[in-house]
């Protein structure tokens, strides 16, 4: 096998592979001999086919399938020898003018940066301070009851906290769009999944009524085809149910897990998941300004092939969640270009922080991967059976390993940089939009 390798880029290469002709040939005769000892061909016992006539059936896929395979095995033993880090998938371009007795290919690819990382001497992070109160475990609690809450029919006006059935159709210029039209749709008023106007025109409304109303669409609404732009809507109620919650007794208690029906128990389990949530929050806000403060100060080239790929996950999985939300894809315009500046930051920063860990030995510790299973599994009925079921196949651990080597890096980059703490109320902390 012959390779030369040539730059085209800061980080593009292009590598040129060229195999005798004869060991293709040779592998396809291999193949076709193996092939021949178990082929069914009508007129022939198992074993008995002629070479030939396996050949004119099985030929052609046989010699595809070599081809890709040597291409294969070829790239992959260049790429060794010449010691290269391929970052995303080689673009293979073949070669028409070679000699007679080669087989020759090209593969385009770009190779992982040089990362320099900087000095974090002069980098600020604002760590929250917060700590869960009997308050907030209240707070929880009523919203436990409004998730049990039974509805009844009501005559009256809507008013808060009901919940709504309503068909509604909305117009953008005389036009019906998509995703603007309701039937026997339920609005909860109060939870904010509708617009303000939205639900401010149906408070007030009865049974039967119609009404019609505008709104402009928000200029950051995530619906990019109607956002910024002005809506009509005609709007029918069809029913209106009032909540009623349940009370906060031992039967209540057991619906959530306490068998014993103590409401200190359950008060206690839910100021334990409460932490939990809060040291998971704490530990967002410290990743995204650990991120910033790792890139800021990292100097690195970020290939565009992993920035690709990242940017078509990012927009699959943005298509799954809307599918799931029962948002028909098809009509909505989702380019991966919207993705793009986000899959370039968290590529960067994947780059940087698998630098970090490699220089600074931070890679995951099993006692850290078995204290975040156990953590998790404290929220299930029986948390032995959980942390078993996780242990049984070793990459059900894997999103584990990756939360581990955050902390790690994490706590790196606070040693090094300087650390200020802030005062924060728990509701403020997990809800900064609504607080």
């Amino acid at each position: 096998m012959q390779m030369t390798l040539e730059t085209l880029g800061q980080l593009e290469r292009r590598l040129h592979v060229a195999v005798p002709k004869a060991q293709i040939e040779g592998e396809i005769q291999k193949r076709l001999a193996q092939l021949a000892k178990t082929a069914k061909i009508p007129g022939f016992r198992p074993g008995k086919v002629p070479l030939k006539m396996v050949a004119q059936q099985y030929g052609p896929q046989v010699r595809s399938d070599v081809i890709s395979d040597t291409v294969q095995a070829s790239l992959n033993d260049a790429i060794r020898t010449q010691n290269l880090r391929v970052a995303g998938y080689p673009r293979i371009e073949p070669k028409p003018d070679v000699a007679e007795d080669e087989f020759a290919f090209s593969a385009v690819f770009e190779v992982y940066p040089e990362i320099k990382l900087g000095d974090l001497a002069a980098v600020t992070i604002t760590r929250p301070v917060a700590e869960v109160t009997p308050a907030d475990v209240n707070r929880t609690i009523e919203i436990l009851r409004r998730q049990r809450a039974r509805y009844e029919p009501v005559t009256r006006p809507v008013q808060a906290d009901d919940r709504v059935i309503v068909d509604f159709t909305g117009t953008i210029d005389g036009t019906e769009f998509p995703g603007g039209q309701g039937r026997d749709f339920a609005i909860t008023l109060g939870e904010g999944k509708m617009l303000p106007e939205f639900e401010s025109a149906l408070s007030g409304m009865v049974a039967g009524e119609q009404k019609r109303f505008s709104l402009t669409f928000p200029a950051d609404y995530h619906g990019k085809e109607v956002a910024g732009k002005h809506a009509e809507f005609a709007l029918t109620v069809k029913s209106i149910s009032e909540p009623h919650l349940p009370p906060i007794d031992a039967e209540f208690a057991k619906n959530f897990g306490i068998a014993s029906g103590n409401l200190d128990e359950l008060r206690a389990e839910i100021a334990a998941n409460l932490g939990v949530e809060l040291r998971r929050k704490i530990e967002g806000v410290l990743k995204d300004q650990v991120m910033k403060a790792l890139q800021s100060t990292s100097e690195l080239l970020v290939p565009r092939s992993l920035v690709e790929l990242e940017a078509q996950s990012l927009r699959e999985r943005a298509i799954a969640e809307l599918k799931n939300r029962g948002v028909k894809t098809e009509e909505l315009e989702l380019p991966e270009d919207a993705f793009r500046p986000q899959a370039e930051e968290r590529v960067a920063f994947s780059l940087v922080l698998n630098e970090v860990v490699r220089q600074h030995q931070l890679q995951a510790r099993p006692e850290q991967i078995r204290a975040l299973v156990e953590e998790a599994a404290q929220s299930f009925e029986q948390p032995e059976a959980v942390i078993r079921w996780h242990y049984e196949q070793p990459d059900r651990l894997n999103e584990y390993e990756v939360r581990a080597v955050q902390r790690n890096v994490i706590d790196w980059v606070l040693q090094r940089a300087r650390v200020e703490e802030q005062p924060a109320a728990f509701a403020a902390l997990m809800e900064p939009a609504t607080a």
